[in-house]
């Protein structure tokens, strides 16, 4: 029986035709398709099923059954696997709940308390198994605790860790990107536009005009300047 339950805890199952239409009225339906590994055949509401009876009588009944303990729609429903002693009198003996058409099985108390006591086992034993890593032992100091090989090797995994980081691309991205990049340039070449052409001012006009007008009135003005004087031929 604990064998049983211990599989049923990792399974689960749904029915993709089902799942669009459900609702708190054929929730249970849904549940006792033969094909749900957590539906038992042997419940009264099998036998109710096969008879056409009313799902009132369940009450008049004893024995195993399923009962819809509540409904969130259209995404949760719970169901409960019970026996019924009396009308009034039942004992649970497993809880299901339905998420969006996924039928699981809840666990119950022992499971549960099981599972932490071995996460916090494990824990501690990791705890400790490091803590030893840690421990020297000299005949005449006796023991010690010693750090630096951790703490040396700690920071050449971090440097490790951040270099990966900082890499902004990989070789093939970049690579990548340069063709797409190329392409782009292909279709759409940039355009260029031409130089401005540069007219020379007023200001700049004007002086120029006045420097000719100098050139030329300097000539007429000096009338002192002579010609070179001849040459005379030297007497033998």
């Amino acid at each position: 029986m604990d064998h049983k339950a211990e599989n049923t805890l990792s399974l689960s199952w749904h029915d993709t035709a089902w799942v669009p239409h459900l609702n708190q009225s054929n929730i249970l339906d849904y549940f006792s398709e033969r094909s749900n590994p957590f539906y038992d055949r042997t419940c009264n509401n099998e036998t109710i099923k096969m008879q056409r009876l009313s799902p009132d009588q369940l009450l008049n009944m004893t024995g195993l059954e399923y009962s819809l303990l509540h409904a969130q729609e259209p995404i949760l429903y719970v169901i409960r696997k019970q026996y019924r002693h009396s009308p009034t009198q039942v004992t649970p003996l497993a809880d299901y709940y339905i998420i969006a058409g996924v039928v699981y099985q809840g666990p119950d108390l022992c499971t549960v308390v099981n599972s932490r006591l071995l996460n916090t086992l494990h824990n501690l034993q990791s705890a400790f198994d490091e803590a030893q890593g840690y421990a020297r032992f000299h005949p005449s100091k006796g023991y010690s605790w010693e750090f630096k090989e951790k703490e040396e090797k700690e920071p050449a995994a971090k440097d490790k860790k951040l270099k990966k980081k900082e890499e902004a691309s990989s070789a093939f991205q970049r690579k990548r990107v340069d063709l797409l990049l190329g392409e782009l340039a292909k279709k759409h070449p940039p355009l260029f536009m031409p130089p401005p052409h540069q007219t020379p001012a007023k200001g700049e006009e004007v002086k120029h005009e006045v420097k000719v007008e100098k050139l030329e009135e300097k000539p007429a003005t000096n009338g002192s300047m002579r010609p070179p004087p001849e040459k005379k031929q030297k007497l033998r």
